[in-house]
């Protein structure tokens, strides 16, 4: 069963730093989460959806840190995830790391593309999250990479660049949404669910230590419940 490191998840204390009698590692220790006519539709997915968090020590090991986590998420077959980022800065850093993965295909949004091709990335990526949960029970949907190596699939983007309901655009139904960056509001947290996520689907909340109190007040505020993120992935998958 596909482990990440147990020094990945430390519990958090209130102040965001690792519990006594942790053991961290050295060079990456993790402690161990606006459209008001969204509010129904965020209401029913975080009534089924999972939420937990994955706490970065500092904020030079997190994107070392995703790259770890996707080594493991990432190589599902035909899984479906979306990454959410705050900045274009970030969307543009985590592509690059990402786009050496081989087992995963990438497609992300941003504000200056064409509308044809922000379309078709759209469709392709919902096509293939609806294969997936067609051909797969959802409780195992993503298994291991087989003989044919079907990728998993993922879309990186921005707030701004979100899949915009009130015109039109479908939802992703992604099976995993990973929240890179964690929102200031909980109005822009409700949205990423409400456009990226399956109803069943499975947040993963990226925060560094000094956001703990952040992640509370979103998990209050929406009453949520965010779990740690357990050592053993497949658990959540």
């Amino acid at each position: 069963m596909p482990l990440l490191p147990r020094y990945l998840n430390p519990p958090l204390t209130d102040s965001g730093s690792p519990a006594s009698g942790i053991r961290v590692s050295p060079s990456m220790a993790i402690d161990s989460v606006e459209a008001p006519s969204l509010s129904s539709t965020s209401s029913s997915h975080s009534s089924q959806s999972r939420h937990f968090y994955l706490a970065v020590d500092r904020l030079q090991f997190k994107m070392e840190t995703l790259v770890d986590l996707l080594g493991v998420v990432g190589r599902r077959s035909g899984l479906p995830m979306v990454v959410c980022c705050c900045s274009r800065d970030e969307l543009d850093a985590v592509c690059s790391s990402v786009s050496t993965l081989s087992y995963i295909s990438l497609a992300f949004l941003y504000s200056d593309l064409a509308a044809a091709d922000r379309a078709l990335i759209l469709e392709n990526f919902r096509q293939a999250a609806l294969k997936c949960y067609e051909n797969i029970p959802i409780q195992s949907c993503g298994g291991e990479i087989g003989e044919e190596g079907l990728k998993s699939h993922m879309i990186v983007a921005t707030d701004a660049c979100l899949p915009m309901l009130p015109s039109g655009e479908s939802p992703l139904s992604a099976r995993v949404l990973i929240n890179y960056e964690l929102p200031a509001k909980k109005e822009t947290y409700m949205r990423r669910m409400a456009t990226c996520l399956a109803p069943d689907g499975i947040v993963i909340n990226m925060v560094v230590g000094g956001e703990v109190a952040a992640l509370k007040s979103i998990e209050e505020s929406i009453n949520l419940v965010i779990a740690e993120m357990p050592i053993n992935v497949s658990e959540i998958l």
